[in-house]
C-alpha cells in the first residue's frame, strides 16, 4: 500500500513551492511549449490546458492524442476551482481517508474527475489565478509531467 501521508506532504510541498511573481500570455506559451518538449523527449502523447481566470491561454493536442483528454481537462479543473489543490492531492486525500471521490453526493462525476494531471497556477500574494493541466498519461504521470514543466520555467 502506498504512503499516501507521505505522498500528501509532497504535493503539498510542490503546491507551495511552485509559485509565480507574475504570469502573462508569454508565460502560458513557455509552460506549454515546455510540456510539449518534455513530451516529446518522453515520446509520450498528451493534451495540454492552460487557463487563467477562465480564459484558456495555451491548448495543445499532441498528434495522436484522444478527443476525450479535454473532458478530462475540464473535469480535472474544476476539481482544482473547487479544492484549490492540485488535482491529485485531492483524490489521493480522499483515499487516504477512504472516501470514494466518485461517490460524493454533490459533486458529479460527469464534471470533476480528482486524478492527477491538474496544477493550480497560483501568484505570490494573491492565490490561485489559474490552472495548468496535462491529460493523456496515467495520472501520477500527468501531474510529474506538470511538476518537471514548472520547475523548468520557474527556475
Amino acid at each position: 500500500m502506498e504512503n499516501y501521508a507521505e505522498l500528501l506532504a509532497s504535493l503539498r510541498q510542490q503546491e507551495q513551492e511552485l509559485q509565480f511573481t507574475a504570469f502573462s500570455s508569454d508565460t502560458a506559451l513557455t509552460l506549454g511549449l515546455k510540456l510539449i518538449e518534455l513530451a516529446r523527449a518522453g515520446h509520450k502523447i498528451i493534451t495540454i490546458n492552460i487557463t487563467i481566470n477562465g480564459k484558456v491561454l495555451f491548448h495543445h493536442a499532441m498528434q495522436g492524442a484522444s478527443a476525450d483528454q479535454a473532458d478530462w481537462i475540464r473535469r480535472k479543473n474544476n476539481v482544482v476551482a473547487r479544492f484549490g489543490r492540485c488535482s491529485f492531492y485531492v483524490g489521493i486525500d480522499h483515499k487516504h481517508r477512504g472516501v470514494v471521490f466518485e461517490d460524493i453526493k454533490y459533486l458529479d462525476p460527469k464534471d470533476h474527475a480528482a486524478n492527477g494531471g491538474a496544477f493550480p497556477i497560483t501568484l505570490k500574494g494573491t492565490g490561485i489565478i489559474g490552472t495548468v493541466t496535462v491529460s493523456g498519461l496515467r495520472q501520477a504521470e500527468d501531474h510529474a509531467l506538470v511538476v518537471e514543466a514548472l520547475r523548468a520555467v520557474l527556475a
